[in-house]
């Protein structure tokens, strides 16, 4: 064991739940943990707009046995998540895990290591260096277990996954077999009110089955950072979304800014239209069809004409 490695696990950490702001959460699940052991630095809540406000943060889980592809989704979503300042949570296991966890630490985000053995007994062991580092760059590495408990079991596993989507405000479950520890993770979160994201894989793929059989039991198919970022801060899409509108109010000459915001204005008639931008019937007829080859107007029929 490193010397570094050995400074930031000389001390290990022992809290209520209740008292701490990142996981007072843990408060409204089933068999909430009366004391938590961790190492390293708790992710602390936020001011703003004058509020204190609990940091996003999204479990991303999955098989122990990833695909290429199972890696690269991780990774990559890990890495945005930690752009935009959520905290990513998963299991320190082999595969997905620590996948996750590591392209978190790439972008230079915090990541929390949710354990199912003691907080003095990191596993499996080869991610001794990984805890290190999730350490070092202010993560936590966390558990409920005291140290010199040896609950090394499945049981003690799955009961840890209760802890990770408690934590959560989502969950991602990136490559799982049809019977995985990461759909326990995922039906704990649907027991808890979150929001479950799953990949769709491969159907011949064994470590695809878990993760489209979600989908078809309704959890929200993953296809881009996109659609996590855009449940966490639906506001920013919003704010996205209007100035995209904006913007298509633009055109490329002052004929089709005119049409376009008349447009966006209800109007469909292309006489109402031509009254409202006292447009020539030659001009106006020219620009809209410049407009629709450029998709920025479509036809309704009967000289009608809407915003694409």
């Amino acid at each position: 064991m490193s010397t570094l490695f050995s400074h930031f696990f000389a001390k290990i950490n022992q809290i209520s739940p209740l008292k701490h702001d990142f996981t007072e959460v843990l408060s409204t699940i089933a068999l909430t943990p009366k004391t938590l052991y961790f190492r390293g630095k708790l992710p602390k809540n936020m001011s703003k707009n004058g509020k204190s406000v609990r940091p996003k943060t999204v479990a991303i889980v999955g098989s122990r046995h990833n695909t290429r592809y199972g890696e690269e989704i991780a990774y990559g979503l890990a890495y945005k998540l930690a752009q935009k300042g959520v905290i990513v949570v998963s299991g320190l296991a082999y595969g997905i895990d620590s996948i996750s966890h590591r392209g978190c630490l790439a972008a230079g985000g915090t990541t929390v290591a949710v354990l199912g053995t003691a907080i003095d007994n990191i596993y499996p062991k080869p991610h001794l260096p990984l805890a290190e580092e999730i350490i070092k760059k202010g993560g936590a590495i966390l558990s409920e277990y005291a140290p010199g408990d040896n609950p090394i079991t499945r049981y003690s596993f799955l009961e840890r996954n209760r802890l990770i989507s408690g934590l959560s405000d989502i969950v991602v479950v990136v490559e799982a077999a049809e019977k995985s520890g990461s759909l326990n993770t995922a039906a704990h979160a649907i027991d808890q009110g979150k929001t479950v994201f799953a990949v769709p894989g491969n159907i011949t793929n064994p470590y695809s089955q878990g993760c489209n059989k979600l989908i078809r039991q309704g959890a929200f198919p993953y296809t881009a950072p996109d659609d996590v970022l855009r449940e966490l801060f639906p506001e920013d899409y919003v704010k996205k979304q209007k100035k995209l509108r904006q913007q298509k109010l633009f055109g490329d000459t002052d004929a089709e800014t005119l049409i376009l915001q008349a447009v966006a204005s209800g109007l469909r008639s292309g006489e109402d239209i031509m009254r409202e931008t006292h447009l020539p019937p030659e001009v106006f007829n020219q620009t809209v069809t410049l407009l629709e080859i450029k998709s920025r107007l479509r036809p309704l029929g009967l000289n009608n004409w809407g915003l694409v």
